[in-house]
């Protein structure tokens, strides 16, 4: 068996012909989706990302503004973010992960306003998504779902999902429950995960942890959502699961690059673009 290979770029390239109709309709009515992004610090995959939202932008006519700072406080970040949330000329706001020490992460994220909060980074857009109410997921964790979803009905499925992040794992884990998954959670912590993990439909890895996912750690015939980005010697940029070992088992697997990270950029753009016709979620 050798897996077939999940393309990312195929399912943004679809979705983004949707997205420029969207924007086109929104232009004609006067209103331009805009996206505001705190890009702080000097984290070289943080503005790689935002360099790839900055050209898709471009392609689809969403106008994208953004601050950089180069040693921000907490105060600076907040009070740039309220300058936003107030403007309402501004669709989206975004504040580039990873912060750098010493900003206060949970005060960043209790401030962002959920209509506005594009990558579902804030307090509000989780107790939303728990509560399951109207609110945008963070990018990522969509994207995932969106990915492994082309591939396989999620409704009454076993998904694993590897890793239980604020940005991916948690909130990936409450957009499977509510496509009536049956969700199991694995962590640090976790006894026995390859034997947890081999029991999964639908197997989600978002660790960090270069390749450290082998055959070990699937059922034969199920999917395989490689939610990892990881630069290790030479410059080369692998995902958390050994594919090499893995597409021998699976039945599917998202490459890296080329799965979960081209449809994020689109997944958030989309966002925007919900966010300017005033819908969220």
């Amino acid at each position: 068996m050798t897996a077939q290979r999940l393309d990312g770029h195929a399912l943004a390239a679809a979705r983004q012909e949707d997205l420029a109709g969207r924007v086109g309709r929104l232009r004609e009515r006067g209103i331009v989706p805009r996206l505001s992004v705190i890009l702080p610090g000097a984290d070289g995959a943080a503005r790689a990302y935002h360099a790839a939202k900055v050209r898709a932008a471009e392609k689809l006519r969403i106008e994208i503004e953004t601050v950089v700072f180069r040693d921000p406080s907490t105060k600076e970040i907040l009070s740039q973010v309220a300058s936003w949330a107030d403007d309402d000329g501004i669709s989206g706001i975004m504040v580039e992960a990873p912060l750098p020490v010493g900003i206060d992460v949970d005060a960043v994220r209790r401030f962002l306003p959920r209509s506005k909060d594009v990558d579902g980074m804030g307090v509000a857009s989780l107790a939303s998504l728990v509560a399951g109410m109207p609110a945008f997921p963070p990018a990522t964790a969509e994207a995932a779902l969106i990915l492994a979803s082309s591939e396989v009905d999620l409704s009454g499925k076993h998904a694993v999902v590897i890793g239980r992040s604020l940005v991916v794992g948690r909130p990936l884990a409450l957009l499977l429950l509510a496509h009536d998954a049956t969700v199991t959670i694995c962590h640090s912590k976790t006894h026995d995960v390859p034997a947890l993990a081999r029991e999964a439909d639908i197997l989600f890895v978002a660790i960090g942890r270069p390749e450290h996912v082998t055959a070990e750690f699937v059922k034969p015939g199920g999917v395989v959502i490689d939610i990892g980005t990881n630069v290790v010697a030479g410059g080369k940029l692998v995902g958390d699961v050994d594919a090499a070992s893995v597409e021998r088992v699976a039945a599917a697997l998202s490459p890296v690059p080329g799965g979960v990270g081209p449809l994020t950029t689109t997944i958030l753009l989309e966002h925007v673009v919900a966010a300017a016709e005033g819908t969220v979620g």
